[in-house]
């Protein structure tokens, strides 16, 4: 199984430990992948709007410059923040100057009252679903360097070029386990799928693959081509040990990479326990 970090809080203190401890802490210590949350405030649980919060690709360009082995995307990039051509850009960007470790993570926002603060659009969630679906279209194109006219229903590019095409096309995960629209285009369109971790015995998650294995199904696809990631927290003063025996009982239900985050910003300790549970998980 492998194991990811998210980090969804900036470090605000000293006892924090700074972005570049992270990634490098991530690098040696047999981490998958690096996320950063694609906010432009800051709204984790038992936070301030007005705490530190950067801008998802600065960042993630940032740290590729930090690490050499460690994959790196954001936990999602909702599809109403830039344009769909422009998100595909920095992805491929990212790809070309990290030597390929990047992932498209994308989703349909949710989150009104950031919209309405920043002054970003928040469409009506039928709309978002066919922007998503345009956006995952155009970026199978793009990453492909195919530069044909482009006509989607929200997105229309007349010659949508993206060089350097990456020379290794970058994992596209859709966020989110939405049973009629989500998992049909994690289905259609992507690589992984992003669920949570439910403390319900496993009954939600079950389902949702259910609804994912159906949905593969129905269009010709083999379910084993999409990874199974769960969204999951490290428990404070949680072992090592305790944590890899949660991380298998994720995966006996079907989890195959858990992206695991923090409720304080990322601490020594906390990578220390993170990165000896992942080699526990390993062994």
């Amino acid at each position: 199984m492998r194991v990811s970090l998210s980090i969804t809080q900036f470090p605000a203190a000293a006892d924090h430990t700074p972005l570049d401890g992270i990634v490098r802490a991530a690098d040696e210590g047999g981490i998958d992948t690096v996320w950063v949350a694609d906010h432009l405030v800051q709204y984790a649980p038992g936070t301030d709007p007005a705490d530190p919060q950067l801008e998802a690709y600065t960042t993630l360009g940032w740290l590729a410059a930090r690490s050499e082995r460690v994959r790196l995307g954001a936990m999602v990039s909702p599809i109403t923040f830039r344009p769909a051509t422009l998100l595909i850009k920095a992805v491929s960007t990212l790809a070309a100057l990290s030597g390929g470790r990047a992932w498209l993570g994308v989703g349909t926002g949710y989150h009104e009252q950031e919209a309405a603060q920043m002054g970003i659009p928040m469409p009506p969630p039928a709309e978002r679903f066919e922007l998503l679906e345009d956006t995952l279209r155009l970026a199978h194109r793009m990453f492909a360097g195919d530069d044909s006219a482009f006509e989607g229903t929200h997105v229309r590019a007349e010659r949508p070029l993206n060089h350097p095409v990456p020379a290794r096309r970058p994992r596209i995960l859709v966020g989110g386990h939405g049973e009629k629209k989500t998992l049909p285009l994690v289905a259609r369109y992507a690589d992984a799928c992003n669920l949570f971790d439910i403390p319900d015995g496993g009954a939600t998650l079950r389902r949702k693959l259910d609804v994912l294995a159906r949905a593969c199904e129905n269009i010709g696809r083999p379910r084993a081509e999409i990874e199974t990631t769960v969204g999951t927290a490290l428990f404070p003063d949680e072992t090592p040990e305790a944590f890899a025996q949660r991380c298998a009982a994720l995966g006996e239900l079907g989890a195959e990479h858990v992206g695991v985050i923090t409720r304080t910003p990322w601490t020594d300790a906390d990578l220390a326990r993170l990165t000896e549970g992942a080699r526990l998980l390993a062994a």
